[in-house]
């Protein structure tokens, strides 16, 4: 389900930032269970130096809202955000931007990412081997994106997540299905990408 359908246009501005490499990226393991992304597996150093880089060359402004994923490599990611911009507001952290769940995949090679997308593009909905659906996480990245609209008008907001949970909010702000998110351009570590709704 695509919450920002109900909208023929967006109060706000809304930019998003893949985390820095982390120590999961290092190792190639898939880490998506909250009990081993939320307390491990942060940013290494090149992901920080990224993370610091990326929003020094962007430039964004101080009144900007950071909103990240409670996943540890988000949430230092989002840290190193929040401090460089010198944001006057609190840094938010909310469980709908946390990483697709990749299920049976855990701690496994993440070259098994490819087997999940394969069957993305012909079924948003399909759970193989307990993965989260592309359709689940349309529902819960675009839930945050339509309360925020309904709570603030005329702010910036910065979200900070995971590569899967981007990908499928850059379908979502297009339109288009869940299915579609391996035909986004791809975000790499640290890059921050403004998102704009395609008008109805």
């Amino acid at each position: 389900m695509n919450n920002l359908n109900k909208h023929k246009a967006l109060k706000n501005q809304y930019f998003v930032m893949r985390h820095g490499q982390s120590l999961a990226n290092v190792a190639g393991l898939v880490v998506s269970r909250p009990e081993n992304g939320v307390s491990g597996y942060g940013l290494s150093e090149l992901g920080r130096q990224q993370v610091f880089d990326s929003v020094t060359e962007l430039g964004l402004v101080s009144d900007i809202r950071v909103i990240s994923s409670d996943f540890k490599r988000a949430a230092e990611s989002a840290e190193i955000a929040h401090q460089v911009l010198h944001s006057k507001f609190d840094l938010v952290l909310d469980i709908r931007l946390r990483e697709r769940g990749f299920g049976d995949f855990e701690l496994l090679s993440d070259e098994n990412y490819q087997i999940p997308w394969g069957y993305d593009a012909d079924d948003s909905t399909h759970t193989f081997n307990n993965v989260e659906s592309a359709d689940s996480v349309m529902a819960r990245a675009t839930l945050l994106v339509d309360e925020l609209e309904s709570d603030h008008s005329d702010c910036c907001f910065l979200l900070v997540a995971h590569g899967d949970t981007l990908q499928i909010l850059q379908a979502a702000f297009l339109r288009l299905s869940a299915g579609k998110q391996r035909t986004m351009p791809h975000l790499n570590n640290a890059e921050i990408r403004e998102l704009k709704l395609t008008a109805l």
